[in-house]
């Protein structure tokens, strides 16, 4: 399938592109600026259309009103050869009383206002015009309605700190965003968990550190995270240890030797590190900052075929306090496929080593939508887990980006669905309802562009046994300093609700030939802070 836009005022493209690829995933999207004869493709191909427009039939078309002048918003569609659309997750019968209102204001094309001081208002506005049209259009509506972000969190969370009572927010984002009535109970709940955890920490007045590995056993088959093989650069292992423990020191002069509240070992696989410098990594990060005892630790040590025993005992040893084992499926015959060379029986013993070592907080992470999963698959897999018990688990959703091997090669794998629609709503229904058998509650939740059913991860967790660092990750609650090759520094102006990120390079060997640069980056990022000065403020200003 092909969607074609032409778009008069650029301002809000992104978002129309973003709701687009929701209605219509796997399509390619075509669009012409005004003033410019290109056109550009996104999506399955990725490749530029040609220069001749290709006709496609008009289904939408909106217009409204900037500056007294009136832009037109026109949608069209080009059936193709693979052309699929999932009409599983409603049809019109089923509107919501919201989208009922908004059939006569879609159908009669009226235009509507800009507000000029409210450019969030406006794009809102767009967007729910838009919603209708593509509802009507394809007899589907979203769980998220209209909300595109990856934090929709932040809407609940930000109006609870106004003192707003439960039923307003939830009737405010269905009026504002069209959100479904799961998703907005949903992200009330993580909410109002996030709030209590983090009273937990004096978050305002401290960071967190985020270290990245970026190697690995196998590149699996879905993901697009900067990983290598390990394979390929055992020979220089030590040389971006030494690079990582330069920009560590730089970190320590930076902050005045402040320790971090939470430190996140990711990558990558940290384990898939020999055991000899998976020491030296660990003693470098314990020995530069020489935080106390019962710090928030995580280490990712995700692999089960990357863990050992000797491994565990050297996490254990200096200070780690949480690390998560991911198998992502308990069906071999899909890890088998999707290139985690390991069996079911090694997570579980992996798992129960971990135990025995000490490890009282450990995470488990599964992907809904994984090729040739269904229904009785994620059962399998859920009941697996339920065996094991750990002490929070993480359900993603398939999420596929362009750089993934699944997107690359998709032709190979036709043989293997994956799940989406409402199967994938059932699916993770299947996994909530899991959590709460073990006792978890949901406490952290994001989304990303292209993910089946267009749902969510979320993260459960038992008790006290939340990871404090996802939270502030992902809600942007705190400057997270980042080291390692692929990984971004994000500094908070909390008084400007605003944040600023510096990127280090991905590629390894550019890391280690660059490390006085990426120093460099961080250095003028915090340019304005101060030995012993609380990060995420400016110069003076405290919270």
């Amino acid at each position: 399938m092909i969607i074609g836009l032409q778009l008069e005022e650029m301002a809000y493209e992104q978002d129309i592109r973003e709701l687009l690829m929701a209605f219509y995933p796997g399509a390619v999207f075509w669009y012409q600026k005004k003033g410019l004869t290109g056109r550009f493709a996104w999506g399955r191909a990725g490749q530029e259309m040609p220069v001749e427009e290709p006709g496609p039939e008009m289904i939408v078309a909106g217009r409204f009103l900037k500056e007294k002048r009136e832009y037109q918003l026109t949608v069209r569609r080009l059936e193709g050869e693979d052309t699929k659309i999932d009409r599983t997750q409603g049809c019109l019968e089923n509107l919501s009383p919201v989208l009922e209102k908004g059939r006569e204001e879609a159908v009669e094309n009226a235009p509507f206002a800009i507000v000029p001081e409210d450019h969030k208002e406006t794009k809102n506005r767009i967007k729910r015009r838009l919603y209708f049209l593509l509802t009507l259009d394809t007899g589907r509506q979203l769980p998220w309605g209209a909300l595109t972000g990856i934090r929709p969190v932040k809407i609940p969370e930000g109006k609870l700190v106004e003192g707003w009572e439960d039923e307003r927010i939830s009737a405010y984002m269905e009026e504002h965003y069209l959100t479904g009535e799961k998703k907005r109970r949903l992200s009330l709940e993580i909410a109002k968990e996030e709030q209590r955890l983090l009273k937990l920490l004096d978050y305002p007045k401290g960071y967190s550190l985020y270290v990245g590995i970026p190697f690995c056993p196998t590149t699996c088959l879905y993901c697009s995270f900067t990983s290598y093989p390990i394979q390929k650069w055992k020979n220089r292992l030590d040389e971006y240890l030494d690079r990582l423990e330069q920009e560590l020191a730089a970190v320590r002069e930076q902050t005045g030797g402040k320790a971090p509240q939470t430190v996140y070992v990711g990558g990558g696989t940290p384990t898939s590190l020999p055991e000899n410098q998976l020491e030296r990594l660990m003693g470098m990060i314990s020995g530069v900052f020489a935080f106390p005892q019962g710090r928030e630790f995580t280490v990712e040590a995700g692999r089960p075929d990357s863990i050992t025993r000797d491994k565990l005992s050297i996490l254990k040893a200096h200070g780690v306090s949480r690390i998560s084992i991911n198998p992502q499926s308990m069906n071999q015959k899909t890890l088998d496929l999707i290139g985690r060379r390991h069996t079911v029986k090694q997570v579980e013993q992996v798992f129960w080593m971990a135990r025995e070592i000490g490890f009282d907080n450990i995470n488990m992470d599964i992907i809904l939508g994984l090729p040739g999963e269904g229904r009785e698959e994620v059962v399998c897999t859920l009941e697996k887990i339920r065996g094991l018990k750990p002490d929070s688990l993480t359900v993603h959703c398939l999420a596929l980006k362009r750089a993934a091997r699944l997107n690359l090669e998709r032709e190979r794998y036709q043989g293997y669905p994956t799940a989406s629609g409402s199967l994938m709503d059932e699916l993770a229904e299947l996994a909530a309802e899991e959590a709460g058998r073990l006792g978890m509650k949901p406490y952290y939740l994001y989304r990303q562009k292209n993910m089946a059913g267009n749902l969510e991860n979320v993260g459960y967790a038992s008790g006290d046994k939340a990871c404090l660092y996802n939270i502030l990750m992902m809600e942007e609650k705190q400057t997270i300093i980042a080291c390692g090759a692929g990984t971004t520094t994000k500094r908070l102006f909390p008084e400007e609700n605003r944040v600023e990120r510096v990127e280090n390079v991905k590629d390894v060997a550019l890391y280690m030939e660059k490390i006085d640069e990426m120093i460099e980056r961080k250095r003028k990022l915090f340019n304005t802070m101060r030995r012993g000065e609380i990060y995420g403020n400016r110069r003076g200003s405290k919270v």
